[in-house]
Parts: structure tokens; C-alpha cells; sequence
């Protein structure tokens, strides 16, 4: 770009450029004849040598003009050219611009549906989230609630004997046990199985060794394990011995009694670690049982209950089929008097038809007389009808 006053030229113009070229050669030429005509007043014979170079010059310079309007058509063609080629390619750009925009559109309008969608199963996920973990919170305070039960006493020992009822009353009949009955030594069992004799009534009573369970649980050393083993031993024998002492009584119990464990941990530990406190219990004739095995167990006492009950009830249902044998003799003679009376019956209307037959016959008979060939003067006689 070159500034010349007020007027502008543009070194990438083709225009600009050749007529910054025609420019140059005039001044040229004007530059040559300045000094040709300087050096005219000098020689004479100097001004055939250049009168003949000037009109050489004029003639190059009249080509140069003439291959100057050459240039500059071919500049304004390739120009035209040039522009109808940019315009042809800013068509074309704003063509692909315009797919392309629309794709970006189409894959925009694609994205956000898509993540809508994706949106919405969020939002669907965290909704169950949200439950879930209401669920989980709800969870963890029965937890607590439960921890708070179990670490008291009497309150585990309840809740021992609330799944021990549970158990029972999903396993036996109503009438086939007691809650909290007491014997006649004056001692309350959590549960008191009407059995037959024998082995006659057996009680079930709930024991919870908790403390124990979790010291042996959280031992850290050989010797905190030791301890708590020893603490499980003696609870769990005076357990048994209590049951043992309070619950078999001869004459109104069953010679053994069921020591219950709400827990399949402390049940499952007790039989891995401590088989000399099962073989205890079992010549003390007190059985332990979990929640699993006392299910088992009541089943079996169950079918018990239930042998002896159809045993009991023998004697009256053989009197009852007694009686129905009697009933289904009158029935068969009686039977066979209204077979005797059809029979009868059926005697006496046939012959009841026959009799019917023979005084349509002797009717049909009389119909067919001729009553004017009688004669008056004779006496008629009746002919009497009688039935064969």
C-alpha cells in the first residue's frame, strides 16, 4: 500500500499495479527526453542518432502502451475472473455453512432431547435414591432402637420371649400350649407345651446370653478371649441348671425342658466353640434350640399333638360308624319294603287294566246290537259285567 497525497495504491490491485508500471515508463521516457534534448544544443550530428533512437523509443513505447492495454484487459479478465471465482466460493461457503448449521441444529436439538431423557432417568434415580436412603435412616434408628433394647436386660429377655411366642403360635394350634403358665412349684415358664403322656408337658423358656457373645465377639488378645469364653461358660451353665431345677418337675412336666435362643449367631457359636455346654445341657435333659430348630421341633410336636388327638377321638368314631351301620341297615330293609309295595302296586294295576280291557270289550259289544230286531214282549236280561 502506498500513499501519495490524496491518492492511494494498492500493490495487489492488478490496476493499481499496471498503472504504477505506465507511470514509470513515461517517466522514463520524459527523463530521456530531457536529456536528449540538453544534449541537442551540443551536437548537431548527435540528433540523427537520437531523432532514430527517439523513434525507436517511440515505437517501443507505443508497444509498451499497446501490451499496457493488453495487460490491462488480461488484469480485468482475470479480475472478472477472480471475482466470479469468490463469488462462486462465498456461495459455496455460505451453502456448506448452512448444512453444517443445520446439523449442529439437528445434533443439538438430538443432544438436548437425549439429555432430557438422561435428565429424567436422573431425577427418577435419585427419587429412589432419596427412598432408599429414608429407608436406610429408618433402618438405622430401629438399629439403635434395637441396640438399645438388647443392652438392657429385661428388655432383651421380652424380646426373647416375643419371638419365642411368635414361633409358637405360627407352629401349634391355640389350645395346644399356655403363655406364661405357672407350675405348682410357683415358677412362671415363658411357654408350656400341652403334650400328651408321655412325655407330657414340656416348657420352653427363653435365654438371651448377649453380654457374653459380644465380649467373646471384641476380644482383641488371646487373654480377652479366654475371659469371655470363660464368662459364656458359666452363663450358659446357669442357664441350664436353672431351667433344669424350675421347669422339670416329675409327675406334671416332661423328664426334659427346651432352653430357646433368639439368635442363630449365639446358637451357631455355641455348638462350633462349646460342644462340652450342648453335651451339659443334654444330660441335664435341658435342649438347646434356635430359632430354626425350635420351628422343627414344635412341627414334630405338632404331629404329636396331632396323632394323639385322632387316638382320643378313636373310640367315638368307632361308635359313630356303629351307629351309621345301623342306619344304613334300617335303610336297606326299608328299602326293600317300598320295593315289595312297588311291586304290589305294579300287580294290582296290571290287573286293574286287564279288568279295563275286558269291559271296553263287552262296551265296544253293546254298541254294536241292534236294538230294533229286539223284541218287545221279552224280558231283557241283564248280563252282569265281572271283573276277571
Amino acid at each position: 500500500m502506498i500513499q501519495l497525497g490524496a491518492l492511494t495504491i494498492d500493490l495487489s490491485n492488478p490496476l493499481h499495479l499496471a498503472g504504477l508500471f505506465g507511470a514509470l515508463v513515461l517517466g522514463i521516457i520524459f527523463a530521456m527526453l530531457i536529456v536528449l534534448i540538453r544534449a541537442s544544443g551540443r551536437s548537431t550530428r548527435a540528433m540523427e542518432p537520437l531523432n532514430y533512437q527517439l523513434a525507436n523509443l517511440g515505437a517501443r513505447v507505443e508497444g509498451l502502451s499497446q501490451g499496457q492495454e493488453r495487460l490491462s484487459g488480461g488484469l480485468s479478465h482475470v479480475s472478472e475472473t477472480q471475482t466470479q471465482a469468490q463469488t462462486a466460493m462465498l456461495q459455496l461457503m455460505e451453502q456448506r455453512l448452512a448444512e453444517v448449521q443445520e446439523k449442529m441444529n439437528e445434533n443439538l436439538m438430538g443432544s438436548a432431547r437425549r439429555t432430557a431423557h438422561s435428565l429424567g432417568e436422573l431425577q427418577q434415580r435419585l427419587t429412589v435414591i432419596d427412598k432408599a436412603q429414608e429407608n436406610i435412616t429408618k433402618l438405622s434408628g430401629n438399629v439403635l432402637s434395637l441396640q438399645d433394647i438388647l443392652s438392657n436386660k429385661q428388655t432383651r429377655g421380652a424380646f426373647g420371649e416375643i419371638q419365642l411366642n411368635d414361633i409358637v403360635s405360627k407352629a401349634l394350634p391355640s389350645d395346644s400350649y399356655s403363655l406364661q403358665a405357672t407350675l405348682s412349684n410357683g415358677k412362671r415358664a415363658d411357654c408350656l407345651i400341652h403334650l400328651p403322656n408321655p412325655p407330657g408337658p414340656i416348657v420352653v423358656d427363653a435365654k438371651f446370653p448377649l453380654e457374653a457373645y459380644e465380649m467373646l465377639r471384641s476380644a482383641e488378645t488371646q487373654d480377652q478371649a479366654n475371659r469371655a469364653a470363660q464368662q459364656m461358660r458359666l452363663s450358659l451353665r446357669k442357664h441350664i441348671k436353672d431351667i433344669s431345677e424350675r421347669y422339670i418337675i416329675e409327675g406334671e412336666t416332661a423328664d426334659g425342658a427346651l432352653m430357646f435362643l433368639p439368635s442363630e449367631a449365639v446358637y451357631a457359636e455355641l455348638h462350633a466353640n462349646f460342644p462340652e455346654l450342648v453335651r451339659e445341657g443334654f444330660a441335664a435333659r435341658v435342649w438347646i434350640v434356635s430359632p430354626t430348630t425350635c420351628m422343627a421341633t414344635l412341627n414334630t410336636m405338632r404331629a404329636i399333638l396331632k396323632d394323639a388327638r385322632m387316638r382320643e377321638q378313636a373310640g367315638a368314631i368307632r361308635k359313630e360308624l356303629a351307629l351309621l351301620f345301623a342306619d344304613v341297615e334300617r335303610l336297606g330293609t326299608r328299602v326293600g319294603n317300598l320295593d315289595r309295595h312297588f311291586t304290589q302296586a305294579s300287580k294290582d294295576i296290571e290287573e286293574i287294566k286287564i279288568s279295563a280291557d275286558k269291559a271296553g270289550k263287552r262296551a265296544r259289544r253293546l254298541d254294536n246290537f241292534d236294538f230294533e230286531e229286539i223284541a218287545p214282549e221279552s224280558d231283557p236280561k241283564v248280563v252282569p259285567i265281572s271283573g276277571e
